[in-house]
């Protein structure tokens, strides 16, 4: 059998890539008391050792996860540790990578919580079916919090800033100890049998499992459960669930994202969504004030066609080129009789006696005034009147002539 020569970097990666692939090794939890405990420095990370009455095991936990911690232990505390087993090829150390931290004892209560857990949401206490969703527009909040919580100051400032109209009613209760329970169900059926609160907000800030137990209360999420109103709950940070959380319509990570859950537009957004409205409301009455001008304009043009003046204005210009022609056919029909009347005059005075005697024709009249037309109406001897064109004659008729 021949002996394979390991240079000491191939030994400590082999050594590595051994724990890497053992999934056992890959999320495990070890129970031991903290030792060497060095706070964050420049980097964030935290180097400490773990160990028991004879063993030691080099811990790290980096910055990421060391900003997710809920608490950080001190010397002399025992604390669960779940990570994973690698080693430090630098160091030729294997050492435990932790995620997470957590006081001894804790276990039992994870324990509890999933069997609670488990068992309401086989009962479907946590059915998505049974989620009541947020009303589209929130007016009055009710906060089911501490009145001292920083959570409650939290929440105070979102809305503030963000939807500074609405209104905030507190409905005070323990959030922490044994006595929070009852407590907390209470605030929470007070604000149910408020007329007129829109949400409510149950929050707390951020602790170890024991601070926030009381929110995995069974009680208390049959109580937000069955809650008339929607419930939000922003209990603890974003790492924490309670059955709180599961029971409620809505989970938010923290308090304050739970304020700006349950007041999704802002103020700025209202201003936009008025100065919008207002906008499309210039914009529709002034397309509907064209649009009415329009139809005035043409019902006077349809009413000036039918008017009785247009009418009568037309009327009245027949009538004047009616009594233009009656004009021009009576002068017509007086010239035409002046024309004929001066003909008949012009006839007559053809005729006249005067124009005849003007010719040097005579009239005579008999002694009784009778024109003589004939010789024989005057004998010899008879008086005559010889009438000229200029005068009269007296005379006797002295000859009588017939032809």
């Amino acid at each position: 059998m021949t002996i394979q020569r390991w240079s000491v970097a191939e030994l400590t990666r082999y050594i590595r890539q051994l724990f890497e692939i053992d999934y056992r090794l890959q999320d495990l939890e070890v129970e031991g008391e903290v030792s060497n405990w060095r706070p964050p420095g420049a980097s964030g990370h935290i180097y400490f050792t773990l160990k028991d009455a004879n063993v030691q095991l080099k811990c790290v936990m980096w910055r990421s996860d060391v900003l997710n911690q809920r608490s950080l232990p001190r010397d002399g505390d025992r604390v669960i540790a779940r990570g994973t087993m690698s080693v430090y090829e630098a160091g030729g150390q294997y050492q435990l990578y932790c995620r997470l931290l957590q006081p001894a004892g804790t276990g039992d209560l994870a324990t509890r919580f999933e069997a609670l857990k488990a068992r309401l949401q086989a009962e479907g206490l946590f059915d998505p079916e049974q989620k009541r969703p947020l009303p589209e527009r929130i007016n009055t909040i009710g906060v089911v919090t501490s009145p001292t919580a920083a959570a409650f100051q939290d929440v105070l400032n979102v809305l503030r800033r963000r939807y500074p109209l609405a209104q905030v009613i507190l409905s005070p209760t323990p959030v922490q100890g044994d006595q929070a329970p009852p407590q907390i169900i209470g605030a929470v059926e007070a604000l149910n049998a408020l007329p007129d609160i829109d949400v409510i907000l149950v929050v707390r800030g951020g602790g170890s499992l024991e601070d926030l137990w009381c929110f995995n209360d069974e009680q208390v999420a049959r109580a937000i459960a069955n809650s008339r109103l929607p419930v939000v709950s922003g209990v603890g940070h974003e790492i924490d669930f309670t059955l709180a959380d599961f029971a409620a319509d809505l989970r938010a990570p923290t308090p304050s994202a739970a304020a700006e859950l349950v007041t999704p537009l802002t103020i700025d957004d209202l201003r936009r969504v008025l100065k919008s409205t207002q906008d499309g409301l210039l914009s529709t009455v002034e397309n509907e004030l064209v649009s009415r001008r329009r139809d005035v304009r043409q019902t006077s043009e349809s009413l000036q066609r039918l008017s009785p003046q247009h009418r009568i204005a037309a009327r009245r210009q027949q009538i004047d080129g009616l009594i233009d022609r009656a004009l021009r056919a009576f002068e017509a029909n007086l010239h035409l009789r002046r024309e004929r009347l001066t003909g008949i005059h012009r006839a007559l005075d053809a005729m006249s006696p005067s124009n005849i005697l003007a010719r040097g024709y005579a009239i005579v009249y008999s002694e009784d005034d009778k024109v003589l037309r004939q010789a024989v109406d005057a004998p010899p001897g008879t008086s005559i009147t010889i009438c000229l064109h200029k005068g009269r004659l007296e005379a006797t008729v002295n000859v009588l002539e017939e032809t």
